[in-house]
C-alpha cells in the first residue's frame, strides 16, 4: 500500500481532526489503495490573528501551503498535498446594517497547482463582533469571554459556541477541505482548468 503524507500548516488538534476526516471520505477517490498520513507543521499565516475579509482568509490559508511547500523543497520531505486552513470573519453590508460572519477557509496544493475551499457562514452576535473589530481582541480571546469558558479555539470554537454545539469547528474546517480538495479527487469534472490553476 502506497503511503502519502498530507502537511498541514498547524499543530491544533481541531484543524488536524478536521483533514483526517475529510479524507476518510474521499482518500478512495484521490489515490485508491493508499495509506494516508496526516502531520502538522506549525508556521505563519502572514495575516492578522484573527482576518477580517475573505481576501484575508484567502491570503492567509495559501501562504500557510506555500510556507509547507518551500520547507519541504528546503528537507527534502515527500509531502503530496499542502494544507492551509484559516479561520476568520467576513463583514458585509446589507441594506440596514453591519453582518460579520464567521467562516473557514482552506488552501490544497501539490506543491504545482492549488485550490480554495470553504465552509458556510455563521452570523456573530454584534456584541461580539464588536469586541473583535471595534475594541481588537482577538476572536479566540473575545469568545472565551462571551461564552464564559476557557481555550475554547481547541475544543468546539467559535462554531460550536454559536450553533450551540450543531456546528463545530472541525466540521466547518471539514467542508473547507471537501470543497479545496474537489479538483483533484474529481479532476475529470474540472478537466483542464485544473490542470491550469496555480
Amino acid at each position: 500500500m502506497k503511503k502519502i503524507t498530507v502537511a498541514v500548516g498547524s499543530t491544533r488538534k481541531p484543524k488536524l481532526r478536521a483533514v483526517t476526516e475529510a479524507l476518510t471520505g474521499f482518500a478512495s477517490k484521490l489515490v485508491p489503495d493508499a495509506d494516508f498520513e496526516v502531520v502538522g507543521v506549525e508556521v505563519e499565516s502572514g495575516v492578522s490573528s484573527t482576518p477580517t475579509s475573505c481576501e484575508e482568509l484567502m491570503r492567509g490559508a495559501r501562504q500557510r501551503a506555500e510556507r509547507l511547500v518551500q520547507l519541504a523543497r528546503e528537507d527534502r520531505k515527500s509531502w503530496r498535498y499542502f494544507i492551509g486552513l484559516e479561520g476568520g470573519l467576513e463583514v458585509l453590508q446589507d441594506e440596514r446594517s453591519r453582518r460579520v460572519f464567521l467562516e473557514s477557509w482552506a488552501y490544497v496544493s501539490d506543491g504545482t497547482r492549488g485550490h480554495y475551499g470553504r465552509s458556510g457562514g455563521i452570523e456573530l452576535p454584534e456584541e461580539l463582533a464588536h469586541e473583535v473589530l471595534e475594541r481588537g481582541f482577538e476572536l479566540s480571546d473575545a469568545i472565551d469571554k462571551f461564552a464564559g469558558a476557557v481555550g475554547i479555539r481547541d475544543g468546539q470554537g467559535a462554531w460550536g459556541v454559536l450553533s450551540r454545539d450543531l456546528i463545530q469547528r472541525d466540521e466547518s474546517f471539514r467542508v473547507a477541505l471537501i470543497s479545496a480538495f474537489a479538483p483533484f479527487y474529481n479532476a475529470k469534472m474540472y478537466g483542464r482548468s485544473a490542470k491550469a490553476a496555480i
